[in-house]
């Protein structure tokens, strides 16, 4: 079988395809790989903030038509790049270990986030981490920045375009780990002080539905307990109804009793973050609806 895999061309997108077709070819030696490059929405407007530009699908629609034309087999994101919603044919198989799923702080000094001066500039492309950076430190300046893991960097030590001088950037730590990125100016942020994205740290692998051979082989590969974190985490960006515009967080985890789901939800400005912790026996709709519940009582009061 001849499986064409398609990815964006960035650095950190082509690692994770990669790491996909050597666990692949390791597992089912007897079939050809082959890594198709597709550009994105997102990928040619690398200068309006996310939120303007229109929804998460902005960095994976035309890969979806690919899939849909049979133009590739498998299509490798990032899930917290993923819409809530999928074209009518696709499935995402189940999910893998994933990589770390914190957020990191990178600063130009220090390595702790008092280490940052008072009044400090700090660039996200993340209203989530924007305003959960807010209530951690209300006297920093939050700006936009656009790019890939190399730019946003860059941009850290050369400061913006219109000129303003950086102190620190924002950046998920899977995809530094993944490109082995290693820095000694890294705050990585407690689960409680920043909640990631639902999913971060997680790759989509997304194929046909009626593909079922190729399924069942990449399924075989998933974890259980990795694909419950991802569906309760997925599921509560389902459910609470939200888009690119609001700020949404979700990380669950296993616990000695069941799991536990930690939800963040907000209003565009920030003036409104609701933060829940919930436990359950199972990873299912009930723990997610507890979690919306209480986010819902929260921003009531």
């Amino acid at each position: 079988m001849k499986i064409k895999v398609g990815t964006r061309g960035s650095k950190l997108a082509l690692a994770q395809t990669n790491y996909v077709i050597d666990r692949l070819r390791q597992a089912f030696p007897e079939n050809e790989y082959e890594v198709v490059i597709i550009k994105t929405t997102g990928d040619i407007d690398q200068i309006r903030p996310l939120d303007q530009i229109g929804s998460k699908g902005l960095f994976v629609d035309e890969i979806e038509r690919a899939l849909l034309a049979d133009e590739i087999q498998l299509a490798v994101h990032s899930m917290k790049d993923m819409p809530s919603e999928q074209p009518k044919g696709l499935i995402f198989a189940k999910a893998w270990l994933r990589e770390d799923p914190r957020d990191v702080l990178i600063l130009k000094n220090g390595n702790k986030l008092s280490d940052l001066p008072e009044g400090a500039n700090v660039a996200t492309g993340s209203k989530r981490r924007s305003f959960q950076l807010l209530v951690l430190r209300p006297d920093l300046h939050i700006f936009p920045i656009r790019g890939n893991i190399d730019t946003r960097i860059k941009k850290l030590h050369e400061g913006l375009a219109d000129g303003t001088e950086l102190d620190g950037i924002v950046l998920a730590a899977a995809g530094l780990k993944r490109l082995h990125i290693e820095n000694d100016n890294y705050y990585f942020f407690d689960i409680d002080e920043m909640i990631p994205s639902p999913a971060q740290g997680t790759l989509a692998l997304e194929l046909n539905e009626s593909n079922t051979k190729l399924l069942g082989m990449v399924n075989s590969l998933s974890s259980e307990e990795s694909d419950s974190i991802a569906y309760l985490e997925r599921g509560f960006l389902q459910k609470i109804d939200g888009d690119c515009h609001l700020p949404i967080g979700a990380f669950a985890s296993k616990t000695d009793t069941g799991y536990n789901l930690k939800a963040l939800f907000g209003d565009e400005n920030g003036t409104k973050l609701a933060k829940v912790s919930v436990d359950g026996t199972e990873a299912d709709d009930s723990l997610i609806e507890l979690a919306i519940k209480e986010i819902k009582k929260q921003l009531e009061n």
